[in-house]
């Protein structure tokens, strides 16, 4: 399965994900989104993580040293702004195929490019990825509509896991799993011993 990412920006964010992202790549960092915002005048977020995963403070501040003088030297934003470097988060967006395999059994806001059947934004669990269309079932169908629906990946502009106890509880589960693969000691362990 490939795991390029599939769902991209537009604009000044493509420009910006076009000038960063082979620096990320060479940290051995995925890019997962770049978007630019009103926030605080201006804010550039982007949006980074391990092939497994993961993102750390320190993570976040290597990525950061390494494509602040970039972003200096080919300029693509017009006006001055803040850099945030982030990890997706929980309710991270999803972007590439491999991210709806990943949390497959979990709810996710959708957007699509044009309407399909009658709308442009739609909410299920992810159910299965077949190829390049990804099947959800809807939590409460609409008078006519069908407990499941297909979309391809390239119709999907816009995807974001919605925010839930299960999501919570699975991607606790996850990270603390990689943290003991990686021989990382859970700092909640640590205070509660002492």
């Amino acid at each position: 399965m490939s795991d390029v990412r599939i769902i991209i920006e537009s604009g000044v964010d493509a420009k910006v994900a076009n000038i960063i992202e082979p620096e990320i790549e060479d940290l051995g960092y995925r890019l997962v989104r770049v978007k630019l915002s009103n926030i605080n005048g201006a804010t550039l977020q982007i949006m980074a993580e391990r092939p497994d995963g993961t993102m750390n403070v320190a993570g976040c501040e290597e990525v950061s040293r390494a494509i602040s003088p970039i972003l200096d030297i080919e300029d693509p934003i017009s006006q001055a702004y803040h850099l945030e470097i982030s990890s997706p988060g929980i309710d991270r967006p999803l972007v590439r195929l491999s991210d709806f395999v990943t949390w497959s059994g979990h709810t996710a806001k959708l957007e699509t490019h044009q309407i399909i059947n009658g709308r442009k934004r739609y909410k299920g669990m992810i159910i299965s990825v077949s190829g390049n269309d990804i099947t959800f079932r809807r939590e409460a169908p609409n008078e006519g509509e069908d407990l499941e629906f297909v979309l391809p990946i390239n119709e999907i502009k816009d995807a974001k896991l919605v925010m839930t106890d299960g999501l919570i509880t699975e991607a606790l589960k996850r990270d603390k799993a990689l943290r003991e693969a990686n021989g990382i000691e859970d700092e909640n362990e640590n205070s509660r011993d002492n």
